[in-house]
C-alpha cells in the first residue's frame, strides 16, 4: 500500500510539472505575439526628430510595441516605397495620397471600421471607394513666405508691382526673392496655381491627358510664365540653394520672400527670427487666394501582420484621441489640425495665416495631387532646371516644355 500511495505520489508530481511546462510554453508564445515593433516610413524631413521623439514615448509607454521610423534618404519616396511593398518589405505606416495613393491602394487597410476616423474633417480623408485607406496629417498652405518689415501685402497685387517690389528689394541690398532646387519648391508647387485658377482645374487637367488642352496659349498659364522670368531675372540662383540655405536665409533676414508653405516654420527653430512674417499670394491675373490643401496622410499596409495592423490602429487612436498625440500633431510637428476633435490657439504665425485664409474662402485647390504620379520629379523638374540654367529659354518656351513633359507621362 506504501508503495502505491508513493506511486500515485510520484504521477501526480510528474503530471502536474507536464501541465506546468506547457503552460509555461503558452506564456511564452502569448509573450512573443506581445512583443511586436510597428515601422513608419515618412518623407516630411521638417518633422524627422518629433517623429523620433514620439516613436521613443509611445515605444516606452506601450506594453510590447516597438515603433521605429524610417526616413527616405535622397528623396524619391514613393518609389522608395513602391519598392519595398512590392517586395514584400513595407512599413506597417506609410504615406499616401492622391495618385500615389491609387497606384498602392490594393496595399492599403481599410480603415473605415475604426473608432477615431469620425473625427475626420469632411472630405479630407483618403478614400479608395467605400472604403477608408488615409487619415490627413492636416491642413497645410504655401504662398510667397515674406518677412513683414520688408513686404507688404499691398505692394504685391499683379505682375507690376510683383516686378517692382523685387527691384527695389534688389537695390536696397537683399535677396528680394528665393526658390530652393528640390523638386516640389522649384516647380511643383508654383505651378499648381495656374491650374487651380481655372474655371475647371479638372477638366483642364483631363484636356492635357486627352490632348484637347495645352498650357502653351492659355492665358493663365502665359502670365504664369512671365512672373517665372521676373523670379529667374531678379531672385537668387535656386539651382545652387538646397532647402535648409533658403530658409536659413530667411530666417536670418537675407531673403525678403521664399515660396513655401506654413511647413517651413520648423525650420526655424534654430535661428533668433526677430521679425514678424506672413504669406502673400502669387498674384496672377490679380490673384488674391493661397493654395491649400491636406499635404498628405498616413495609411496602414493590409500586408503586414494581425498583431502589427492591431498595434498599428491602436497608435492612430492614440495620435488622433489622446491628449499627448494631439499635442505632437499640434505644438511638436506644427500641424493645421484636420481633425474635428482637435482644437488649437498655438498656432504659429504662418499656420495663422493659413486659417485666416481658409476662414475667409481665399484658397485655391491643390490640383496637382491629380497629376500623373512622379511627373514633377521625373518630368517637370528637368524642364525647370533648363530654364532656370538658360536665361534664353522665355516663359512661352518653358510651357511648350511642359507640354511636352505631361505628354511624355502620360503616353
Amino acid at each position: 500500500m506504501k508503495k502505491i500511495r508513493l506511486l500515485l505520489v510520484l504521477v501526480l508530481v510528474l503530471s502536474t510539472m507536464v501541465v506546468g511546462c506547457k503552460s509555461s510554453e503558452k506564456e511564452s508564445t502569448t509573450s512573443k505575439k506581445d512583443d511586436v515593433t510597428i515601422t513608419l516610413f515618412q518623407s516630411k524631413v521638417e518633422i524627422t526628430e518629433q517623429l523620433e521623439k514620439l516613436a521613443k514615448e509611445y515605444s516606452e509607454m506601450t506594453d510590447g510595441v516597438t515603433l521605429e521610423v524610417w526616413g527616405a534618404p535622397g528623396g524619391g519616396y514613393h518609389t522608395q516605397l513602391q519598392a519595398k511593398l512590392v517586395n514584400g518589405q513595407g512599413p506597417t505606416i506609410m504615406s499616401a495620397i492622391g495618385k500615389d495613393a491609387e497606384v498602392i491602394s490594393d496595399y492599403l487597410y481599410d480603415l473605415s471600421n475604426e473608432d477615431f476616423v469620425k473625427y475626420i474633417a469632411p472630405g479630407t480623408a483618403v478614400m479608395n471607394g467605400e472604403k477608408l485607406i488615409g487619415v490627413p496629417y492636416g491642413v497645410e498652405g504655401y504662398g510667397f513666405v515674406y518677412n513683414s518689415s520688408l513686404v507688404k501685402p499691398d505692394e504685391v497685387t499683379d505682375l507690376a508691382s510683383f516686378e517692382t517690389k523685387l527691384n527695389e528689394l534688389k537695390d536696397s541690398g537683399v535677396q528680394p526673392i528665393s526658390l530652393s532646387s528640390e523638386s516640389y519648391f522649384l516647380i511643383g508647387h508654383i505651378l499648381n496655381i495656374p491650374f487651380a485658377l481655372q474655371d475647371d482645374p479638372a477638366a483642364f487637367v483631363e484636356g492635357l491627358n486627352d490632348k484637347t488642352k495645352t498650357m502653351s496659349g492659355d492665358p493663365l498659364f502665359e502670365e504664369w510664365a512671365k512672373f517665372m522670368e521676373v523670379i529667374r531675372k531678379d531672385g537668387t540662383k535656386p539651382l545652387e540653394i538646397k532647402y535648409d540655405v533658403q530658409t536659413g536665409d530667411f530666417a536670418t533676414g537675407k531673403t525678403a520672400m521664399i515660396h513655401q508653405g506654413n511647413w517651413c516654420y520648423g525650420m526655424f527653430k534654430d535661428y533668433d527670427v526677430n521679425f514678424d512674417m506672413s504669406i502673400l499670394p502669387m498674384p496672377v491675373n490679380g490673384n488674391d487666394k493661397i493654395s491649400v490643401g491636406i499635404p498628405n496622410a498616413w495609411a496602414i499596409n493590409a500586408g503586414a501582420s494581425e498583431e502589427e495592423i492591431k498595434a498599428a490602429t491602436d497608435f492612430f487612436n492614440w495620435l488622433f484621441t489622446s491628449e499627448r498625440g494631439q499635442e505632437y500633431i499640434i505644438d511638436e510637428f506644427g500641424f493645421i489640425p484636420a481633425m474635428t476633435n482637435m482644437k488649437t490657439e498655438s498656432l504659429d504665425p504662418l499656420g495663422k495665416a493659413i486659417a485666416e485664409y481658409t476662414a475667409d474662402g481665399k484658397t485655391l485647390p491643390w490640383v496637382f495631387k491629380s497629376w500623373p504620379s512622379g511627373i514633377v520629379k521625373n518630368d517637370f523638374l528637368s524642364v525647370a532646371q533648363k530654364f532656370f540654367a538658360d536665361e534664353n529659354m522665355n516663359g512661352s518656351d518653358l510651357l511648350a516644355e511642359l507640354d511636352k513633359a505631361w505628354a511624355n507621362a502620360t503616353k
